[in-house]
């Protein structure tokens, strides 16, 4: 597979980006839940890149392999936080909005405010949505995953 594009953002969106990033990591929850958001809602829409470097910034942060190996299976491990859970399934049902899927419901909503305050919850519900978005360009341009951006 070929990338169709060198690069899909132009410096204008760029510095649109960068700014919900910096909003985003200001919003208190800890990086390395951060990542594991966008590690999850990578691997669900395929995005081979944001899987890729997404890994690679998890180790930065102090992931470790094994917890890395197993975001994809976190309900059957014992590796994760009862917080890193709550994240965890927000950014599923918030990423699978097929038609028919129930979307996030009252339940999962109240997990995940029950260990993260608005700020925290806004910043991770912009982390899902700009890994959504990465991955929907990555997916439709192509991109390679183990490219420098």
């Amino acid at each position: 597979m070929e990338a169709r594009m060198k690069s899909a953002a132009n410096a204008d969106v760029m510095t649109a980006i960068q700014g919900l990033y910096k909003a985003m990591y200001a919003g208190g929850v800890d990086p390395r839940v951060l990542g594991l958001v966008h590690l999850r809602a990578s691997q669900i829409n395929g995005c081979s890149p944001c899987v890729f470097a997404g890994v690679e910034s998890a180790k930065k942060q102090g992931e470790t392999d094994e917890r890395l190996h197993n975001v994809v299976a976190w309900r059957e491990t014992p590796f994760f936080t009862e917080e890193e859970r709550a994240a965890l399934a927000l950014t599923e049902s918030a990423t699978r909005i097929q038609d028919g899927a129930p979307g996030v419901t009252d339940e999962i909503w109240d997990a995940a405010a029950a260990h993260f305050d608005e700020k925290q919850l806004s910043a991770i519900i912009l982390n899902i949505a700009l890994t959504n978005f990465f991955n929907r360009i990555n997916r439709t341009i192509r991109e390679q995953a183990g490219k420098s951006w």
